[in-house]
């Protein structure tokens, strides 16, 4: 369904959705697109992605807005706690 994505092994052992070829973490562009309000042109742009690679990684987070939104608020727990 989302043949642009792949997964790899997080610092935690969690299987982390990135695009493929690329390293780039999926919830990584839902930030920027949920959090700094950057369009799919500007994301591409700021990552040097395909439009398309952005709008397949931003579809896969639609698709899994729960998961991901966990992982987020999860490390930013997690750097909030280091950085006290």
């Amino acid at each position: 369904m989302f043949p642009e994505l792949t997964y790899r092994r997080g610092a935690s052992g969690l299987a982390v959705p990135i695009l493929d070829g690329t390293g780039l973490r999926v919830q990584t562009l839902a930030v920027a697109s949920q959090q700094w309000g950057l369009s799919a042109k500007q994301i591409a742009a700021e990552y040097d992605l395909s439009e398309a690679q952005v709008n397949a990684a931003l579809a896969f987070y639609a698709v899994h807005q729960q998961e991901i939104d966990e992982a987020i608020a999860s490390e930013v727990a997690l750097e909030s706690a280091y950085n006290v």
